[in-house]
């Protein structure tokens, strides 16, 4: 990896000799010499890793938006790697916030799907997971933001310790939401406990069954700042009605308006804390998923309503972190990812005018589909690497995906890499650190129900029966009968489908395909 420096092995040599060492001591001396004396920088960055929530290819100033400004997303890629070709594996969450954390595609494994706001633990304690690896190697470790991969066991009781919780899985810290904005119970959990809950008013939580003398968004209407466009008609928190039924715990339901506040204190509070040891800070944004409530400072940011407002609070919020690096003068050494665990959608079930308001901003900016999508639009999302101390600011075409960060982050760290757990992650850090433009061969990309295959230049998706459309949402999906093959060189938005043209591409692609779900 480095190169040797004749001078330093003849002297370190020399030096050992006459001390009468050990040879395995006097190569591992030699070793250590060259790579501190040849390394473009240091070997054990912190890290910290920005997960937006349903943030577009087309919403980020450096990713070709016009219709909002994102100065300190667009500070990053300035001054590091902007991917091109990086993705989530999985158009929807929680299946992938489960890869990115276990380096496994998630539909390997059952119960990975969006998941309820009562979901037990999703990753089993004790497998192996990327915070652990870190854990291992001495680095401290948070979440902070969004969770959405379950807690606890069986019936969750909200108003003991819920374990298992993040803090079990390899995270030192974690303040955290169970589930999303949109789903009960709307309360802070930190560290297994539900954040400022009163004992004398117990919280409970279900989901089917409305709890008697509850309203919701259904038959209270008159009660709702914001209303549902479908579904989301449920339990009402601060004025907006949620997916299930939750009561009690007043005291600790969270105010929409001050969370991007709340998270991002936690995350700036998290780095000061550990700022003389090495340190891993996952922090997931909720911003902008729905409901899309920013803090008044932010209301009007945008023309395009609380999407675009969202998505400039959002911003901030990544500016906020840097501003916290370059005043504790830990910038240099410190690897700072942005990405989102899926593609975009405008309406995804409250009347906040996303849809009206949008004008000519393009989410997926020239990429077909959005969030739940086998189409590109689904899962291809921006992704920026800067570490200032190794990494030359570029643009990258390699084909990366968030599931190698596994593997990528274990050999940078010197952290130990289970392939037999996290079967699916490669080591691209190589690509990931600007080393090489050269990244995967291949990804598989999960929409709704069934995956799709990108292998080099070509696109295939298997016949299937599901609907063309989300009718909620009016995503394309990227269903069809019959197989689609598209050219993403020639054809970015996969209007063309050539799968008749070349059936031999088809035929390759089908059993690559089948190969890997074997594995």
């Amino acid at each position: 990896m480095f190169a040797c420096i004749f001078p330093l092995r003849t002297m370190t040599f020399f030096l050992f000799t006459l001390l009468g060492c050990d040879a395995s001591l006097c190569c591992n001396a030699i070793c250590f010499a060259q790579a501190q004396s040849n390394s473009r920088g240091p070997t054990r960055p912190n890290i910290v890793f920005i997960y937006a929530d349903d943030l577009g290819y087309g919403d980020l100033g450096a990713y070709g938006a016009t219709s909002l400004k994102t100065p300190h997303f667009d500070r990053l890629a300035k001054e590091g790697i902007r991917f091109t070709n990086a993705y989530s594996t999985s158009a929807t969450c929680t299946p992938s916030r489960y890869a990115l954390l276990t380096g496994e595609y998630p539909w390997r494994q059952k119960g990975t799907g969006i998941a309820p706001g009562d979901a037990n633990m999703i990753i089993a304690p004790g497998r192996a997971t990327l915070p652990a690896m870190l854990q291992s190697v001495g680095y401290k470790t948070g979440v902070v933001g969004k969770w959405h991969l379950g807690l606890g066991e069986g019936k969750i009781d909200w108003n003991r310790e819920i374990l298992p919780n993040p803090n079990a899985v390899g995270f030192d810290e974690s303040m955290i939401m169970a589930a999303t904005g949109d789903r009960v119970p709307c309360v802070y959990v930190r560290n297994g406990k539900v954040v400022g809950l009163d004992p004398k008013d117990p919280i409970s939580v279900q989901y089917g069954k409305p709890i008697d003398g509850i309203p919701s968004g259904k038959e209270n209407p008159e009660m709702l700042k914001m209303k549902p466009s479908h579904g989301h008609d449920q339990t009402i928190v601060n004025g907006i009605s949620r997916i299930g039924y939750m009561s009690g715990g007043k005291s600790a339901l969270w105010k929409d308006e001050d969370m991007a506040d709340t998270f991002t204190q936690a995350a700036i509070s998290f780095i000061e804390d550990h700022r003389s040891q090495p340190f891993f800070l996952f922090f997931a944004l909720h911003d902008p998923h729905v409901p899309r409530v920013p803090h008044p400072r932010f209301v009007g940011s945008t023309n395009m309503g609380p999407r675009g407002d969202a998505i400039v609070q959002a911003d901030w919020s990544a500016g906020e972190i840097l501003k916290t690096l370059d005043r504790l003068g830990l910038a240099e050494n410190t690897l700072v990812i942005l990405s989102s665990d899926n593609g975009p959608v405008v309406d995804d079930g409250y009347q906040d005018q996303a849809v009206e308001k949008l004008g000519k901003h393009l989410p997926a900016g020239p990429l077909r589909g959005g969030k739940y999508s086998k189409f590109e639009g689904g899962t291809r999302v921006p992704f920026i690497v800067r570490w200032p101390a190794r990494v030359q600011p570029s643009v990258s075409d390699a084909i990366v995906s968030q599931v190698d960060l596994f593997a990528s982050l274990s050999r940078l760290t010197g952290g130990t890499f289970d392939k037999s757990q996290a079967k699916d992650s490669q080591d691209q850090l190589g690509a990931l650190i600007g080393d090489t433009k050269h990244g995967r061969e291949s990804v598989v990309i999960q929409g709704i129900g069934t995956v799709a295959y990108r292998s080099g230049k070509w696109k295939f998706i298997e016949g299937s029966t599901g609907n063309a459309k989300n009718p909620s949402t009016n995503t394309e999906l990227g269903n069809a009968k019959e197989d689609q093959l598209f050219d993403l060189e020639a054809d970015l938005g996969e209007q063309k489908n050539l799968a008749g043209t070349f059936p031999e591409v088809v035929a390759r692609l089908q059993g690559e395909l089948r190969e890997i779900r074997g594995q």
